[in-house]
């Protein structure tokens, strides 16, 4: 058994270094072979409520499809009405009998986050996951009804408006989950802790990996500020899936790799595996891929000062901040 784990690790770190091997679909297969990979399901979520963002179409509506196969009652938050029915007729066509409610609200709108916060709050006596998959790769820099930039908006501050207005749900709940998912493509950036709305300079690309790489950020920082203990946070990267999201601002990029993305079910494996599974309840604030923890930062230039994660906490507390 031993000799079988030293091998499941460097194969493991092995697949990791090619990145390309890591985070297509040719990774979450091997590793599916490398140890004991429990099939999802296997697993009773029955009793969990689960809220995830974004969860009209690709990963999100893959996770809400495969907890709701598992016996949770899911959530789905999203912007457009019609869209969220249609969801939700989808995840009740393939989990029938299902508990499933759906939400309206825009993450990058602060106002719309309030109240989502509100209603959550008066329909929901628990909360076992929230999920934070909603984001956004614009061509062009927007700017919220808030003032904010779009991107930013919706993948950092949104999600920690979210997060403090549900805490008291979450903490009453008792042994509930925070989950975050992050990109890959964080890895290419540094905490852009004097631009991080992307005033000097706009690539869509670039705003989008580093909101990402905040979100990482955050996440260790609401570990670190935790004393309750009743609230596991962590973030994940899904590897590259073919999501409408991929196709609609990553035409190029979907091209190129083509076959080798992988499915939204398969992107979606380890975020409810961290819903579900008691693993990640043993340590908070770490960020994952394919079921198992991984490093921060590949290369030094992109790592961030204590400093500068003390900044990035103050300006988005400060931001988020209910209007007196």
């Amino acid at each position: 058994m031993d000799l079988r784990n030293a091998l499941s690790r460097v194969v493991d770190a092995t697949l990791e270094a090619t990145v390309v091997g890591s985070f297509t679909d040719v990774g979450i297969n091997a590793r599916r072979h490398l140890g004991d990979w429990q099939d999802l399901d296997t697993i009773d979520a029955t009793g969990r409520v689960v809220l995830v963002t974004g969860a009209t179409s690709g990963l999100g509506l893959a996770t809400v499809r495969q907890l709701a196969r598992m016996g949770a009652s899911v959530r789905l938050v999203g912007r457009d009405a019609g869209k969220a029915e249609a969801a939700r007729a989808d995840v009740e066509a393939a989990a029938p009998g299902a508990d499933v409610a759906t939400y309206l609200a825009d993450m990058s709108n602060l106002t719309e986050v309030r109240r989502l916060v509100a209603e959550v709050l008066e329909r929901e006596t628990r909360l076992d996951v929230l999920v934070h998959n909603a984001g956004a790769l614009l061509a062009e820099r927007r700017e919220t009804a808030d003032g904010h930039e779009m991107t930013f908006a919706t993948m950092v501050l949104g999600p920690f408006a979210l997060t403090e207005g549900l805490r008291p749900l979450l903490e009453r709940t008792g042994g509930a989950r925070v989950i975050t998912v992050s990109s890959g493509g964080m890895y290419t950036q540094k905490l852009a802790i004097d631009d991080l709305e992307s005033e000097h300079e706009y690539r869509g690309s670039v705003a989008y990996a580093r909101a990402k790489r905040a979100q990482v950020v955050l996440t260790e920082q609401w570990a670190e500020h935790d004393r309750t203990g009743a609230i596991t946070f962590h973030a994940m990267h899904p590897g590259w899936a073919a999501t409408p999201g991929v196709h609609d601002a990553l035409p190029k990029f979907e091209r190129v790799l083509g076959s080798r993305l992988r499915s939204p079910a398969e992107g979606a494996d380890t975020i409810v595996w961290l819903a579900v599974a008691d693993e990640p309840t043993r340590a908070s604030g770490r960020f994952w891929l394919d079921r198992r923890p991984r490093g921060t930062h590949r290369v030094p230039s992109t790592r961030e000062s204590s400093e500068d994660r003390a900044r990035l906490w103050d300006f988005v507390t400060a931001a988020t901040k209910p209007p007196a």
